[in-house]
Order: C-alpha cells, then structure tokens, then sequence
C-alpha cells in the first residue's frame, strides 16, 4: 500500500469522504472497510480536492503532494472534524476502524516540511519531515496583527481552545512542551509579537506554569497575559472533553500579566550590594577613552554624535570589532545607510587591517583566501546585521530591535543612525518623533539591560566654520539634542578638520566625551589617527605644553596617505 494522497465518496456505502485513495491506485474505505485495488475514480486536479473537503486553498498548499490520512472528528480529543479540517489535522484507522494515529502538520510558509505523529493507543509521539523547519502549529491560518493569539503548550489544546473561544480568535501551539516553549517562541518572535495581545494558556502544572512564565517575560510589559484555569482542569483539552466553553472564556478574559519581581527588602542585601558582578563592562579599544569613561557597560546607552565625513563609520567598525573579539556575547546591526555586506565589509576590513569594500583590494586575494577571511569573522555564530530593503519605519524597526534582543539573544545593539530612522517618515514635527523614538530605545534598554550603541547627527551651524571643519561639537549642536541629551547615558562627540592643509590634522579625530553619566568626566578623551591605506584607526596620545594640546607626531614618511 502507498502513501494516502487524498479521500473522497465511497461508492459502496456512500459515505462522502471515507475512501483514502493511495499514491499506487489502491484506496480502501474506512468506513464499510472495502478495498479498491484500483481505484476508477483518480482525481488529478487537486482543487477537486479541496472543493469536495470544503477547504479554504490557503490552508492546504498547492504544492504538497502527498498527504497522510484523513479528515475526521478527533473523538479521542472531542475535536471536531470542522477544526481538524481548519488546522488541517488528519487521522488514520486501523482495521477496526478506530482511529490509530493523529497527524499534525508543520509548516513553512504555505507549505508542509514536517509531521508530528500522535499514536493514540500508546500516547506516543513521533515525526516525519523537518520539523525544526516548521514554525508554530496553526500558524499558517493566522493573519499576523491581529487583536488577540492564544499560545497552548500542545496541538489538542491549541484546537480544543479554538472551539472553547468560538472559533473566534487564533490559536497557535509550540511545536515542543513546556521544556522548549520558551526556544519555540524566540524563533516565532516577530510572527507572535505583532498581535495586540498574547493570550498563554499552558498546563497547570509546574513545568506548564514555569514555562508559561518564561514566555511571557519575552514581550513587552502587560503584552502577554497568563491564564489561569480551574484546579480541576489541567489544560483546554481537559476542558473541551467536559463542555466547560464558558468556563474557558471566563479563564481568557481574566487572564493576568505576570506580576515583576524585584522588590527586596535593602537591609537584607548587604552581600548582593559589595559583591555585584563586573561582566558587564568591557574596555574601549582606546585608553584614553578607558581613562574618561571606565569602559562600556550594558545596560547603557551610548549615543556616538559627528558631523558628516568625520569619521563615524570608521569609529563604529571599530567598536563592532572589538565586542565580537572580546565579549562572547551576541552583536546585532542594525545600518540604514549601506547594504549589509558593506557592514560586513568594514569588520573583516578591521580584522585584516585591508578595504576590502574596495574591488581592487578584494581582487588581490583568491576565493579560497576570501572564503577564509569571511569564515573567521563568522565563526562563531555571533554577528546578526539587519538586511533591509528601502525605507523602514519606526514600529518596524523597533520590532526588529527587539527581536535581535530577544530571538537572537544580542548582548550588544548598534544602530546606524537615529535620522535615517526619522527621515523615513514623510510628516510630523522631527524633535517630537525623536523624542519618542529615544523612549521607546530607553525604555529597551531598561528591559532588557543590552548595551546599546547609536548613532547621531549634527545639525548644521551658522557661520563659516562646520562640524567638518573642525568647530568643537556642543550637546546642543545634536539634531533632536533635548532628547537624546537626556535620555543617553553616555555621548560621544568627534571632531575633524578635513580641510586642514597639514594631512595628519586633516586625518585625525578627536573624541570629546559631553556626557557619562557613569564617571560624570567630560572634555577631550583621545585622538584617533585614519590610515588611509588599512583604514584602521589609531591613538595618538596628546602632551601637554603650556598653553596648546600638541600631538606626539609620528615620522611623516611613517604615514600612508
């Protein structure tokens, strides 16, 4: 006997859809048990198929040629075969026409990579397909946005909580329990965080109410709510099997946030207050700014602000590099301006000291030379860059900030720049969307306690003498500058002569710090010499004579330019 491929009308006892029709020709009927050895009725056209189901297209694709079992009411479960049907479950029967196994299926996209199999005799589990392919059971009937999704800890539940709510509002399962509930989410992240409301609805049970507590930490405050059944029921299926629907919306209406932890009791405490962990703060690759800022920490923000051609990219490539080589932490980019390649072109270039964004310089090495150059930058899995295309907006850009976070478990967020982001949106006053974008970046970081690295523009002086001609940045010189003022933690501002007619002036930084709110230390960090050649970055170390900051210079026949 072959693979079932799809049933219809029995023509021995006329049941409608009883007749599982076999990849080979062969069909039998499951409900007077009478085989075909070929089959004269062969359907072709798989639309035949869905209109005789009654199916909607979308929830069936096109391109899945082979489907296990038939539909049918999930008596077991009291499921009905109308929600079997809409979560395209389907059920196969052994000689005594009872059912034998459920078959659940995972999608990607539209269509199916995996099954989980259910044997009911046994309560045993098993799959067919790629199930770490597939995303959440159920989401391939849910419209992303909408008001209300309920998350289940199993697929029974997932189509029990259905029927208890009305068919009402979407319901998805985790592909895993409890035990991966938490993993299951991270990879569905986005898909779950653009509805209005999370409904969690797990099993009563400790592993149930841990793991449901653990999801709903992920999403913002108040957004994911915990529901809380009856002692006497342990999960939705439990009470679908006893006709508790009102119950059961009584539970989702009332379902609560989970409640924050962290109010201690100071004079308890003592030993947590001297002995607080250090982890969190790494060094600067530049000892003046070491000396001014006492390195970088997460949980801060840092706000880089320059006019433009002064350097910032240079700076950023720098930094970037440095977190990936000395952190094991997760580093996520977010880069309006370039392509993401250009981003990766820039922290290999730091790695290899070479351009290599520059064909002439990418031509210089082989492809096996390339490949290595590439792989050892990747290697460990720890770099996510946003590839994005055209314009974002503010939601969808904080959405994916928040999933870099949280799915992809960044330590360290750099976004480049803060008025691309702005210049996105084609009306409103400018200050007020910043000041409301700075919050909502806040308000990230507090949450989630990331170290968070933005960047800034100037805006444009009055007068002859620019940002890039050298004029010293001020904080109220930053486009949107109340805001972004207040709410970093820390700013860093560079200045740059480019038209300076010595080159070693022209070419050097220097990195003014206008606020930690650390080490409360401002002014003149460090200066930062560009090669133009390696396009690194290097420290030169002031003197102090008298009345004038002099560089000790290196030799100019030292310098490529």
């Amino acid at each position: 006997m072959g693979f079932v491929k799809f049933h219809v009308a029995c023509r021995s006892c006329g049941s409608s859809d009883a007749v599982s029709v076999n990849d080979n020709g062969s069909a039998k009927c499951f409900s007077c048990g009478e085989f075909f050895p070929n089959y004269e009725e062969p359907v072709t056209n798989l639309n035949e198929v869905y209109k005789r189901e009654n199916i909607k297209m979308q929830e069936i694709p096109i391109s899945q040629d082979v489907y296990v079992g038939t539909f049918g009411a999930l008596r077991d479960r009291n499921i009905s075969e109308a929600t079997a049907k809409k979560f395209n479950v389907r059920v196969t029967y052994d000689s005594n026409g009872e059912i034998d196994k459920h078959y659940y299926p995972y999608y990607l996209g539209n269509e199916v990579v995996a099954y989980k199999i259910r044997k009911v005799a046994t309560k045993s589990f098993s799959s067919q397909g790629e199930m770490q392919k597939g995303t959440l059971f159920g989401q391939q009937i849910c419209n992303a946005g909408a008001k209300y999704i309920t998350i289940t800890e199993g697929e029974c539940d997932a189509m029990a909580a259905y029927e208890l709510t009305g068919s009402r509002w979407p319901v998805v399962s985790v592909k895993s329990g409890a035990q991966a509930a938490a993993s299951d989410v991270k990879k569905n992240f986005e898909f779950l965080n653009s509805f209005e409301n999370i409904i969690i609805c797990f099993d009563t049970d400790k592993p149930g109410r841990d793991a449901a507590n653990k999801v709903a930490a992920l999403f913002p405050p108040n957004k994911a709510r915990i529901m809380s059944l009856p002692v006497d029921y342990k999960d939705p299926n439990d009470m679908l099997k006893k006709n508790k629907h009102s119950e059961f919306v009584d539970c989702f209406w009332q379902a609560k946030p989970i409640t924050p932890a962290g109010i201690i009791r100071v004079s308890e405490r003592m030993e947590d207050w001297k002995n607080r962990s250090a982890d969190a703060t790494i060094e600067y690759p530049w000892a003046g700014l070491n000396k001014v800022l006492l390195g970088m920490r997460k949980g801060e923000l840092l706000t880089v602000a320059a006019g433009t051609g002064v350097g910032k990219s240079s700076i950023m490539r720098e930094l970037e590099h440095w977190i990936l080589n000395n952190t094991e932490d997760n580093v996520g980019i977010i880069a309006l301006e370039e392509d993401w390649r250009r981003t990766v072109d820039g922290i290999i270039a730091v790695e290899y000291s070479e351009k290599l964004h520059l064909k002439e310089v990418r031509e210089c090495y082989t492809e096996e030379q390339l490949d290595e150059m590439y792989k050892k930058v990747t290697a460990n899995d720890r770099l996510f860059v946003h590839a994005h295309f055209g314009i974002n907006n503010v939601e969808d850009i904080t959405t994916k900030l928040r999933y870099l976070i949280v799915g992809c478990d960044c330590k360290w967020i750099i976004l480049d720049h803060l008025h691309m982001l702005v210049s996105s949106i084609s009306d409103g006053d400018e200050r007020r969307l910043i000041d409301n974008i700075m919050t909502q970046l806040r308000s990230l970081v507090e949450e989630t306690g990331v170290g968070f690295l933005l960047v800034s523009h100037l805006r444009k002086l009055e007068g002859n003498i620019g940002h890039e001609n050298g004029a010293e940045v001020a904080a109220s010189h930053i486009r949107g500058s109340g805001s972004i003022a207040q709410i970093s933690d820390c700013i860093i501002a560079l200045e740059r002569n480019q038209q300076a007619e010595d080159k070693i002036e022209a070419n050097t930084t220097r990195v003014r710090v206008l606020k930690s709110r650390y080490t409360g230390e401002v002014g003149i960090a460090t200066h930062l010499l560009y090669d133009h050649v390696t396009g690194r970055l290097s420290e030169i170390v002031p003197e102090e004579k008298e009345d004038e900051l002099e560089f000790s210079r290196p030799e100019w026949d030292d310098i490529p330019f």
